[in-house]
């Protein structure tokens, strides 16, 4: 089971903060640190000191990470054209030396779109798909010849497809609950598939629409890797859970139903759960950036013993 590291920093998190909780996600193991796409903070926090640029993180910490794979879960297709974000993906992949994944999911989130200015289109789910055959599209076109595309939404004209990846193919994440329409996209895309924030008997029913998806276009289900995204918080003992879970605004009971809550042992126990449905990556989200010792407690704790189960 790899762990990744998930982060959302438009909760309160500038770009020193996430360096180092980049850094630390390196130096204890961990397989990867990702984070989300918005602009403006969810719930009652203020989101001091402000936003940051997912793609301009990303593109920093390429430079100052070497090992850990990078990534976005999702970024939003309404905040960038498509064009535009296959030339700064393929950029950061070459600044990381091959070591960036795109999650690309549609948007969803209409308050930061008015609150910047950022057109929030209907009809979204076909405009990912256009996003998607552009992407991929740019970036396998053979150097030297020009990349076209008439959509609905889109219209590229002679594209030189320039820049390419480091990678020969950057991993491509597509995620969500939807029961149609998202499974024959991942089954059409996607290198993995996603599923935030859900229960092991939803995960374990969209997990098999996807694979069933993958099947019905030609392609082995086990072609796809299938993740879950859970909130994580664990501690030593039940006073370090409730002090971790108060820090975050949450209450235990309620992180131990929908997340990966509790002592070592117990969060083991249920990623074994998720393992057993077919995921093979957990991302963790971490919502507090400033408490390093819990990513530790986790790398030595919980990472440790499902490499032993794995070993």
């Amino acid at each position: 089971m790899d762990l990744r590291i998930f982060t959302e920093p438009q909760q309160g998190a500038d770009y020193d903060t996430l360096l180092t909780v980049a850094k630390a996600t390196e130096d204890l193991g961990f397989d990867a640190f990702f984070r989300s796409d918005h602009y403006v903070s969810m719930g009652s926090g203020d989101g001091l000191p402000g936003p940051t640029d997912a793609w301009i993180t990303l593109a920093g910490l390429a430079r100052e990470t070497r090992r850990i794979r990078l990534g976005t879960l999702m970024t939003a297709g309404t905040f960038r054209l498509p064009g535009v974000l296959a030339i700064q993906v393929a950029q950061v992949d070459q600044m990381s030396g091959g070591r960036i994944e795109l999650g690309l999911g549609a948007g969803w989130f209409e308050e930061e779109h008015r609150a910047y200015g950022i057109p929030y289109p209907k009809e979204k789910f076909g405009r990912l798909e256009e996003q998607l055959a552009i992407v991929t599209g740019l970036w396998g076109t053979e150097v030297g010849k020009k990349f076209s595309y008439e959509g609905e939404y889109y219209q590229l004209t002679d594209s030189p497809a320039l820049p390419k990846p480091a990678q020969s193919k950057v991993p491509v994440l597509i995620g969500g609950h939807g029961a149609t329409r998202t499974p024959r996209l991942a089954a059409r895309y996607a290198d993995e598939f996603n599923i935030p924030f859900a229960s092991l008997e939803d995960s374990d029913r969209q997990f098999g629409r996807v694979r069933a998806a993958a099947e019905a276009a030609g392609r082995p289900a086990d072609d796809l890797v299938y993740s879950n995204a859970l909130v994580v918080c664990v501690g030593r003992d039940d006073a370090e859970v409730a002090r971790r879970a108060a820090a975050i605004g949450r209450e235990v009971e309620e992180l131990k139903a929908n997340g990966l809550a509790g002592s070592p042992a117990e969060v083991v126990d249920k990623i074994g759960r998720y393992g057993a449905i077919g995921a093979s990556r957990i991302y963790l989200q971490v919502l507090d950036l400033d408490d390093l010792d819990h990513l530790e407690l986790i790398s030595s704790q919980v990472q440790s013993q499902l490499t032993d189960r794995k070993e």
